[in-house]
């Protein structure tokens, strides 16, 4: 993975393993803390996508809470973001989010054909992005890279067009884990032949300006900056798709 050195310099800023350990705490709400307003349950993906869709393209993001728009407003997360910066460049698109904050890859698994099945037709594109909460909870890296796997092919398996956003282990997990837990996003990727942006974060985690006071979720100009990175890739795949 060509940017992996560059990723992984950025991760040893000061303070910013205590920063993804934080994460934990904040993608998994316990019984006192709700989930916020504009974090979309596999529940409310399907409601929303029993709306219409006249034409376009119909993408589905499909990930944990940093896709779900964590504590932003309903307008401000990954998912209607994207849709704009895809708007910009003609291309007429309705983005489906359906992150959901604290899951980890077997919980997306487990929901991905709820969510598919919902859907008024096949998706155009699916993003997947999960693994960060496996990788904060310590769970088996051959684990995650299993579900993952498991994922893509099912979307393979329906003809639905897939892209992977990565994620990275914090090197408080040590180099074992990090050895293990890194190369799961590029060899999947290769492997079901699926276009991948190496780390979702690249540019925000670690710039304050960029990210809620948690010190970690992207405030809206982090996703901002972050969807201006990732839209163009999408925009590739979808006008290839034509």
């Amino acid at each position: 993975m060509k940017k992996e050195g560059s990723l992984a310099n950025g991760f040893r800023l000061y303070g910013f393993s205590l920063l993804l350990v934080q994460l934990l705490a904040a993608c998994s709400p316990t019984k006192e803390q709700a989930l916020p307003a504009a974090d979309n349950s596999a529940a409310n993906m399907t409601a929303k996508a029993t709306q219409p869709i006249a034409d376009g393209k119909l993408v589905v993001v499909f990930g944990d809470s940093l896709y779900a728009g964590y504590n932003l407003q309903q307008d401000q997360g990954f998912a209607p973001i994207l849709e704009q910066a895809l708007s910009k460049q003609r291309i007429k698109a309705h983005v489906v989010n359906a992150g959901v904050s604290g899951d980890t890859s077997a919980d997306g698994l487990a929901r991905l054909a709820f969510g598919l099945d919902g859907l008024p037709r096949k998706p155009d594109l699916v993003i997947v992005g999960l693994g960060g909460n496996d990788m904060l909870r310590g769970l088996s890296p051959q684990a995650t890279r299993t579900n993952i796997d498991a994922i893509l092919t099912e979307l393979a398996k329906r003809g639905v067009p897939a892209m992977l956003t990565g994620m990275m282990a914090s090197p408080n997990m040590g180099p074992d884990y990090a050895a293990a837990f890194n190369p799961i996003y590029p060899d999947l990727a290769k492997k079901h032949g699926v276009p991948l942006y190496p780390f979702f974060l690249d540019g925000v985690i670690g710039e304050r300006s960029l990210l809620l006071p948690d010190g970690i979720h992207p405030n809206p100009q982090g996703v901002q900056r972050i969807t201006a990175k990732v839209a163009p890739l999408v925009a590739k795949l979808l006008k290839q798709d034509d």
